[in-house]
């Protein structure tokens, strides 16, 4: 019984501390009528820039279930970036949401939402549905 507890415990402490991130950018998914966009280019744009710039560790969070077409949310966490870097993250991202809304289905697909000048606290975000991006 107390090695179930301390193991509990561990996993709590370990979960809890692990997201260090206290700043994030919001990027929304969408529904129109038949679901929400794809992530996939705005994951694949995050995982070059880390590749790109050598960052160890980019935390991204997917909250979702947020209506009833499957709407969602992904949060980037910024805090271990440096001006520079966020700068070109924040171009990035608007580049390519912007070509992601573009090239979209005007009748079919959602939309993707994302200002650049918003910044989410983690206090600020509903942790209900929350989970850390691990593809």
């Amino acid at each position: 019984m107390k090695k179930i507890i301390l193991t509990a415990a561990l996993f709590c402490f370990t979960f809890f501390y692990s997201q260090k991130n206290q700043n994030y950018l919001q990027i929304g998914y969408a529904s129109v009528c038949c679901g929400p966009p794809s992530e996939k280019p705005v994951i694949s744009y995050l995982k070059e820039f880390k590749k790109k710039n050598q960052i160890k560790s980019l935390e991204i969070l997917i909250q979702n279930g947020m209506g009833r077409e499957g709407e969602f949310n992904v949060y980037v966490g910024t805090d271990y970036l440096s001006v520079n870097q966020k700068s070109r993250l924040i171009r990035g991202l608007m580049a390519t949401v912007s070509n992601q809304n573009n090239r979209r289905e005007q009748k079919d697909n959602g939309l993707v939402n994302f200002n650049s000048e918003i910044t989410v606290k983690l206090q600020d975000i509903n942790t209900k549905n929350l989970t850390i991006y691990k593809k």
